[in-house]
């Protein structure tokens, strides 16, 4: 027998172009990568979508009432709505109806709705959200977590982040031995505010993370680090901000590529070589941010998402599915905790 097809539970109605956007990135999604589709939201307007897009009756759609607009105060609003589209979506995976939830909504109501309905792992205090990038390295991308989760934190919480992203990029990346980074100002372990300082010693005491050092903003895609841990203010500012340099990148790229060769290349042509460099230089095409810390697999989109990242949000939930992420996060603490018990610590 083959193995189980993984089941994703979609936000049909999170995000600046829901429901019509969202519904067509699931159904390519399934189209592209094998997996069982849940769409959760209003039932009337999730299946006036799909009507729009296909005949097929194998798509379940999972009623939902109301969802957390994005100027509503997370906590606030899920208690007011608690069958609003991320609560149900998230109580799926609580039931084990469905093996990750996909939302490109509001991301603070995704993580406190993933932290009411499916708690915090063991031995984390705050889950942060991780996001992908490319580096000069080919095949090697950088995970940087936090980038947006938790704007103030403790030393405990980074260090709790470079493990779990540790984690990550082992069995999701199949990075053998990630080397850890911690984003400052200077490479010397003295630099930086008190928050780096004492994070700088924590990880350099831990011995399940391999931490090389200080990674400076010119480090971050340098392909010298695969994790590189910060607090969400500083990340968010970065990855927003790496948004922006990628997106400037491919208008001049475009601009020069058309200008030179006007005379002698049509523009369509172009289009194919366009496209990957945007797939290259753009990490919103790959579909969002991994939430981890919590029991499940969580993926936060971004509010603009259009159907392409809503397919590549659910092929990262399938990835972390297939290869286990939450499983060896929970065994990889239980181990930590053998250890200490043994050593009597």
């Amino acid at each position: 027998m083959g193995a189980k097809r993984a089941r994703i539970a979609i936000d049909a109605m999170g995000g600046d172009y829901a429901p019509d956007e969202i519904v067509a990135g699931a159904l390519k999604a399934k189209e592209s990568f094998d997996v069982d589709i849940l769409l959760v939201g209003d039932a009337d307007a999730v299946e006036t979508s799909l009507k729009k897009y296909t005949h097929r009756t194998d798509i379940e759609i999972v009623p939902a009432e109301g969802f957390v607009d994005m100027h509503e105060e997370p906590l606030s609003a899920l208690k007011r709505k608690p069958k609003a589209s991320i609560n149900v979506a998230m109580d799926l995976v609580k039931q084990q109806r469905a093996d990750a939830v996909v939302s490109a909504g509001h991301s603070g109501a995704s993580m406190a709705a993933a932290l009411l309905r499916l708690g915090r792992l063991r031995g984390i205090d705050r889950p942060a959200i991780g996001a992908v990038l490319p580096s000069m390295t080919p095949n090697r991308p950088v995970l940087i977590l936090d980038v947006g989760a938790n704007v103030d934190c403790r030393p405990k919480f980074l260090e709790q982040f470079a493990w779990m992203g540790t984690i990550y990029s082992q069995y999701a990346l199949g990075i053998e031995k990630p080397r850890v980074g911690l984003l400052n100002i200077g490479e010397e372990p003295s630099k930086g505010n008190e928050l780096a300082v004492r994070t700088y010693q924590l990880l350099q005491e831990n011995s399940r993370i391999h931490f090389i050092g200080n990674a400076e903003g010119r480090d971050v895609l340098s392909g010298q680090f695969d994790v590189i841990v910060c607090d969400g203010f500083v990340g968010n500012v970065l990855i927003k901000f790496a948004e922006a340099v990628g997106e400037s990148m491919l208008q001049v790229c475009q601009t020069e590529l058309e200008a030179d060769a006007a005379s002698r290349i049509d523009r369509n042509l172009l289009a194919p070589s366009i496209k990957r460099i945007r797939q290259k230089i753009d990490y919103v095409e790959h579909g969002g941010g991994l939430l981890l810390g919590v029991a499940g697999v969580c993926i936060i989109g971004h509010g603009s998402s259009h159907a392409p990242i809503i397919a590549n949000a659910v092929r990262l939930a399938k990835d972390a599915i297939e290869n286990r992420v939450i499983e060896h996060l929970q065994e990889s603490h239980s181990q930590t905790l053998e250890e200490s018990a043994a050593s009597g610590q």
